[in-house]
């Protein structure tokens, strides 16, 4: 793969939030490696194609590649950091890794759009490619979670975004990209809504109706607010971009958070991960754990268009 000397455009991961999503995790059939690998330089026309149905409209895809997949579609050195989700256990329980080659984040204004894109899709995988996971998010109440408490409210803007989130000259094959963490996670409402607005406030560590963090002598030690702060050898703060959506199925009971973290390198999500899972010299494991249970896991590296515009280059020529 060559190393880009221009400027390299990334995918739509900076984007503003969409009130739909969906979430697709597949792996690659044997055999099926060559199809894939096509597919996915015709994703960007494939969502002007749907888009342009309704006028107006906002649709994107961010599309990312796991560590098993990657030396099966493309030749040449991967992504500094990419490497299989690792499995976490202790006391809050387990943070479960799972087989998944490629991630299809689409998000748009209406449902009627992802649903549209999510066909085209499997249509260009349609014998190469297993769908492994399939899950439909939504905006519930504005920008709150399934627990009732806002989500993603420290995300990065501007500037800001980009350098925590995209690959810069540290990796300049692929600068622009981005490391992309999963997880799945489902939530025992009936025993969340047995706690009282207090006790539910120093689970998360933010106020329910406001959403601001507690008074420090307020905030628990193993509370998700302060178990997520990551802070760096320079003692600032490390930060990551957030799309969490809700989703859930009424009928069957089932209902949950599916996280969805950019970084520009997966250490800081990982070391999230082991203060919510492992605990710190400070607090045993994250209490959320206890209404919460991840059951699916997985890491992705997410190259920038200009990556898979050069994919399409070597292919046709």
């Amino acid at each position: 793969m060559p190393i880009f000397t221009a400027p390299v455009v990334p995918q739509a991961v900076l984007d503003a939030s969409e009130p739909n999503a969906i979430f697709i995790l597949a792996t690659v059939d044997e055999g099926g490696e060559g199809r894939a690998r096509s597919l996915l330089p015709k994703l960007p026309a494939l969502v002007r194609a749907v888009r342009s149905r309704a006028s107006g409209s906002r649709l994107s895809c961010v599309v990312g590649i796991g560590s098993a997949a990657w030396d099966r579609l493309f030749t040449g050195p991967r992504p500094a950091e990419l490497h299989v989700f690792r499995e976490l256990a202790g006391q809050g329980g387990r943070a479960v890794s799972t087989p998944a080659d490629l991630l299809f984040h689409i998000r748009a204004t209406s449902h009627d759009l992802c649903f549209q894109l999510v066909g085209e899709i499997m249509k260009g995988l349609r014998a190469a490619a297993t769908v492994r996971d399939e899950v439909v998010g939504f905006e519930y109440f504005g920008e709150r979670n399934l627990l009732g408490f806002v989500d993603g409210t420290e995300n990065p803007t501007g500037r800001a975004a980009s350098e925590a989130v995209l690959v810069g000259r540290e990796d300049q094959q692929y600068a622009g990209g981005t490391y992309v963490v999963i997880q799945k996670y489902l939530h025992d409402l009936t025993a969340w809504n047995t706690l009282t607005v207090e006790q539910q406030q120093r689970v998360i560590g933010r106020t329910r109706t406001d959403n601001i963090e507690l008074d420090d002598e307020l905030q628990a030690s193993d509370s998700h607010v302060v178990l997520n702060k990551v802070v760096g050898s320079d003692g600032a703060e490390q930060q990551i971009l957030r799309r969490n959506m809700p989703f859930g199925n009424a009928a069957r009971g089932e209902y949950g958070t599916y996280f969805i973290g950019f970084a520009r390198t997966p250490t800081v999500i990982e070391q999230m991960l082991r203060n919510m899972f492992l605990g710190t010299p400070t607090a045993s494991y994250d209490k959320i754990l206890d209404y919460s249970q991840a059951v699916t896991g997985a890491l992705f590296f997410a190259p920038s268009n200009t990556f898979l515009d050069e994919l399409e280059k070597t292919s046709t020529g």
